[in-house]
């Protein structure tokens, strides 16, 4: 596992976004405890060791993590997704693959 990344002007981001996590899960109907949470924090970190995302797009990454487990999302898709965020050479297009995802009119 990498270190998790770290956001020094925002010190109670890491906490804050687990936090996020399991509000969100427990909102769509699927509670995840505390371990569950840690585990798409740091696989959100994981995915983004390669660049310096802002907490927005960080909390972005996990979040579509969060819908894909909760969803049962097949395997064959995150792995696409995983591979699309680690290919990415910079914040925005992490952004901009997330704004595809859930586009309405994507193909």
């Amino acid at each position: 596992m990498s270190k998790p990344i770290s956001h020094e002007e925002e010190p109670d981001f890491d906490l804050s976004i687990q936090e996020n996590l399991k509000q969100l899960s427990a909102q769509l109907g699927s509670p995840l405890d505390e371990t569950s949470v840690m585990q798409i924090y740091q696989n959100a970190s994981d995915l983004l060791s390669h660049l310096s995302p802002s907490p927005l797009t960080f909390a972005r990454v996990a979040g579509t993590l969060l819908v894909y487990q909760v969803q049962n999302t097949e395997s064959e898709e995150i792995k696409w997704f995983n591979t699309q965020v680690k290919q990415c050479l910079n914040e925005e297009e992490v952004e901009e693959l997330i704004e595809s995802i859930y586009r309405t009119d994507a193909l």
